[in-house]
């Protein structure tokens, strides 16, 4: 049954377990610094919430999505309270909606859209998704925006390995998909694939080959930290992109199907000591 919509509140939890992150959230940088991404990120996560809730039709979604992006502009004040404290935190540092509001963009198209026809597809919809939290950091630390291009690339590359570990979780619970349509079919095999214990071969062919293109991604992705002025951030992005690597590896190894392929606590020290020389 569908859970009434509040003036007062619009936020409401689907249930997923938060957590079971892949990566740190802002863990290294300047702990002045560190409010206002957890504000951001606490914004971002009640918004996934919303458009990842089973119980929620997809008007009710767009509802209380737009009911946040209402908030965070100032168009009203109450109704979401990650939306008034990112709108408060945004004031306090003199930046922009502009990321927040395009996250909103993904979650909106969460609640209506399904699957994707192709890999451009996919990267589109990484646009609004995944780019927006690696350029809101980046404006957080007054960085320069040529580094847009190497932050959106790590950031869609952590899109598609998350989108690759829960697979079978977004088929089974959401009837979501984010395997382009062109690769299954090109593999021979429909969506039904992954409701199998373990990954087919013609299945294991559609990952190879994501796989594949997001590894192109993350060797995009090293150039960041060289990009970066602040050492702290560079440190932050040297552990992410290490840890990106390692899920990847495990991604090539492991089949998600028949069990959720994770990082361990070891892959957390390993890529914080692989990291630490771009402290100089």
């Amino acid at each position: 049954m569908t859970t009434p919509i509040s003036s007062d509140n619009v936020e409401l939890w689907s249930g997923k377990d938060r957590g079971d992150e892949n990566f740190p959230v802002g863990v290294l940088i300047h702990p002045k610094l560190r409010p206002h991404v957890h504000a951001f990120y606490s914004f971002a996560r009640n918004a996934d919430d919303i458009a990842d809730h089973a119980d929620l039709t997809p008007e009710d979604k767009i509802t209380r999505l737009n009911r946040m992006d209402m908030v965070l502009s100032g168009a009203v004040q109450s109704g979401s309270p990650s939306a008034s404290r990112l709108r408060e935190s945004l004031a306090q540092m003199a930046l922009p909606a502009t990321h927040a509001r395009e996250l909103l963009i993904a979650f909106r198209q969460d609640a209506t859209k399904s699957r994707y026809a192709s890999w451009q597809d996919l990267m589109e919809y990484c646009r609004f998704s995944a780019a927006p939290v690696g350029r809101f950091v980046l404006d957080l630390h007054r960085e320069d925006r040529a580094s847009w291009p190497a932050s959106d690339a790590l950031c869609a590359a952590l899109q598609v390995l998350n989108h690759l570990q829960d697979c079978a979780d977004d088929w089974r619970s959401l009837k979501r998909c984010y395997l382009p349509t062109q690769m299954l079919t090109k593999a021979g095999i429909s969506v039904e694939a992954l409701t199998a214990p373990a990954t087919s071969a013609p299945l294991r062919a559609v990952f190879d080959d994501m796989l594949e293109r997001t590894a192109e991604l993350n060797r995009a992705a090293t150039a960041l930290a060289h990009q970066l002025r602040s050492r702290r951030m560079r440190l932050e992005t040297g552990v992410i992109t290490n840890l990106a690597e390692r899920l990847h590896a495990r991604l090539c190894r492991q089949d998600p199907l028949a069990g959720r392929v994770k990082l361990r606590k070891s892959d957390f020290l390993a890529a914080l000591m692989t990291a630490l020389p771009r402290l100089a």
